[in-house]
């Protein structure tokens, strides 16, 4: 089976959440999205990166969670839910997902 890498992961699930909790107008459906996309992110950075830096990627994709609401009333929501979602994906890119590393090298 092909591995998600985890900002692919972390993008889709900030972006999805907002996405569904807003068209469905079920805020815990777009909960379910966040959390289970996270939850594939954060065992791929554990995997390809160690322990320490996926929990350092799972507190910034938190952190880019609660931070998307007070940025979405200067910007506006999907501007800031791209920019999270577009921070963590760099975030993640640059220090689990780099082509060439795999989960064999770890940290």
């Amino acid at each position: 089976m092909t591995r998600i890498p985890g900002a692919v992961a972390a993008a889709a699930g900030l972006v999805g959440g907002y996405a569904v909790a807003r068209y469905t107008k079920k805020r815990p459906l777009g909960g379910i999205v966040l959390a289970g996309a996270g939850a594939v992110a954060a065992k791929d950075w554990k995997d390809r990166a160690g322990t320490p830096t996926a929990a350092a990627l799972t507190g910034l994709y938190t952190a880019a969670f609660g931070l998307s609401h007070p940025l979405a009333k200067k910007i506006g929501a999907w501007p800031s839910v791209l920019a999270v979602a577009g921070t963590v994906a760099g975030a993640s890119y640059a220090v689990a997902d780099r082509a060439g590393r795999t989960p064999a090298q770890g940290s």
